[in-house]
């Protein structure tokens, strides 16, 4: 939603569903980046629908794939992460996952659910920072890149997600910052880290702009090109396409 916070009411009626149908015992494993404390509500209406006496589990088992490496990702992830209730949901998750080599994290529902959001929250903000660093940096005549060089290198830091440029899009992290922020809300925390992270990256575009106008002068009736639409490179997906957005500002102003 645009507020942030998620339509859960197709879970719902999937949960409802598999109560209606549930006749012996089934591990419900939840896989999308869905708020805390979701598993607690799927849990709560398959209890309330189903036969009496039926044995459940409910599971959560977020994937953490990235968009053109999601096969590579899928076969080796970075980690796996169950959040489980009971000793019988973890063997069954474990025996599906034998075959990978990969660090798995035993943990509670709500911890696993939580693992998805923080996660892409904090990269976003990695992404947030080093555009705000790189305002800085122009104010006082410094090379950004070199300085996010020189932090990369502290393996506390990493250079991943750290290089400035027009700020995040893509269908993950406009999303999972906005939806994070709302859960915090929900929960009675007011996330302003979060808000920032938004604001930067909304930011970002529009110094871009600026830039782009002040070395055109008068952008109406000039051709202005620009390569690559995605929101990142490798992949198709053009969805919250920062790139797009700068467009449609260009024409705005009369570019062609």
């Amino acid at each position: 939603r645009s507020d942030g916070t998620a339509d859960l009411s197709y879970i719902e009626q999937v949960s409802r569903d598999i109560a209606m149908n549930l006749k012996d015992y089934r591990l419900v494993v939840d896989k999308s980046t869905v708020p805390v404390l979701t598993g607690e509500r799927v849990k709560n209406v398959i209890t309330r629908y189903a036969r009496g006496g039926v044995d459940f589990d409910v599971a959560s088992n977020p994937e953490f794939l990235r968009e053109g490496t999601a096969v590579e990702d899928t076969l080796n992830p970075d980690r796996i992460v169950f959040g489980v209730e009971t000793r019988r949901a973890e063997k069954i998750l474990r025996d599906l996952y034998r075959n990978f080599k990969a660090p798995i994290v035993v943990t509670d529902i709500k911890s696993a659910e939580l693992i998805k959001h923080a996660s892409n929250s904090f990269l976003a903000m990695k992404i947030s920072y080093a555009n705000a660093l790189s305002a800085v940096c122009e104010k006082a005549g410094a090379d950004v890149g070199e300085v996010v060089r020189g932090m990369g290198m502290d393996e506390r830091i990493g250079h991943q997600f750290l290089r400035a440029g027009i700020g995040y899009g893509g269908s993950c992290f406009p999303k999972d910052v906005s939806a994070f922020e709302a859960i915090s809300r929900d929960l009675g925390y007011d996330f302003r880290l979060l808000t920032e992270v938004r604001n930067i990256n909304r930011d970002a575009k529009e110094w871009f702009l600026r830039k782009i106008q002040e070395e055109l002068w008068i952008v109406k009736g000039k051709k202005v090109g620009v390569f690559g639409l995605s929101f990142k490179p490798n992949t198709d997906d053009c969805r919250d396409s920062v790139a797009i957005s700068l467009v449609e500002s260009l024409v705005e102003l009369g570019a062609k």
